[in-house]
């Protein structure tokens, strides 16, 4: 079984994102998760979504070392899908926090693409942060310049950094 997850959120299923994370599950064993396939609901304070794909997915995730989170960058942020998904982590604070607890000590670590020549700070920092408040503890980021398309010679050595930094 693979040790690393890949959680995706994106609009296109073979968009720029995806195809810098099928480049890295060539090179690492993971599995990918396409939270697009999942039926998950807002965040709600009264919990009235408790029903939806949320908790099944993320007790199979619990099943990996690492969790990448995975998304374009739209607007200095995630993607709406991946942003579903991480304000979700709300329930495993408010309802579920025998689940929260058992993030603790989950790497955790982002791919992004994009147009800017890096990957916007602010970016980053939501991602960062939340993994900081969950006990995860980041790895890094893999970011890559779209502004003309994935050129895997040109991201080719980035993939290769981020595995490295990966495995340390």
């Amino acid at each position: 079984m693979a040790t690393t997850a890949i959680i995706y959120g994106g609009s296109r299923k073979d968009g720029d994102t995806r195809k810098v994370i099928d480049r890295v599950a060539q090179k690492i064993s993971t599995d990918i998760f396409d939270v697009s396939d999942y039926k998950i609901s807002f965040y709600d304070h009264e919990h009235k979504n408790n029903n939806d794909d949320f908790l099944p997915l993320v007790k199979q995730l619990l099943n990996y070392e690492r969790w990448i989170f995975a998304s374009p960058v739209y607007w200095y942020s995630m993607s709406a899908q991946l942003k579903v998904f991480v304000d979700r982590f709300s329930d495993l604070v408010d309802i579920e926090q025998e689940i929260g607890k058992q993030l603790h000590g989950i790497g955790a670590a982002i791919i992004a693409t994009g147009v800017e020549d890096t990957c916007p700070l602010c970016y980053e920092d939501v991602l960062i942060n939340t993994f900081n408040d969950l006990g995860m503890y980041y790895q890094g980021t893999l970011y890559v310049s779209s502004q003309d398309g994935v050129d895997d010679s040109r991201c080719e050595k980035s993939i290769d950094t981020f595995i490295d930094f990966l495995r340390i």
